[in-house]
């Protein structure tokens, strides 16, 4: 396996909730944060402009608490593909600590940008975001 993309995310206080740790919730964001910024970072224009994603399934096991102003590392890879579909890991784990905050697999799904519909992952594309 390649090393992960990396992408930095800093707690703000609208993502801390009741209980004084990030919400639930928030850390999905976060997950989709970390694997928008991955594509961005590899597709160019043509590719961003060509395709879009969507999420078929989000499975999250959440580890340890976050906090305000906390600096978290999201880092992604790439799983399992078959026609439009693949699997995309995040972790996010605390810059200060090294703890492992979330562990989440995601089903994503490519869409043709233009007509709105699933369309196979093509190699062009594998190759791009596996590295």
């Amino acid at each position: 396996m390649n090393k992960p993309f990396e992408h930095l995310v800093i707690v703000t206080p609208s993502d801390v909730d009741d209980l004084g740790h990030v919400n639930n919730v928030v850390y999905v964001r976060y997950i989709q944060e970390v694997s928008a910024a991955h594509w961005v970072s590899r597709a160019d224009e043509v590719l961003r402009e060509k395709y879009l994603w969507v999420v078929l399934r989000h499975e999250v096991d959440y580890r340890n608490p976050a906090f305000l102003n906390e600096e978290i590392i999201g880092h992604t890879w790439v799983g399992e593909y078959n026609g439009a579909r693949f699997d995309r890991y995040v972790k996010l784990t605390s810059a200060k600590s090294g703890k492992v905050l979330t562990e989440s697999k995601t089903t994503w799904c490519m869409l043709d940008a233009k007509t709105m519909r699933p369309t196979r992952i093509t190699q062009e594309v594998i190759d791009m975001i596996s590295i």
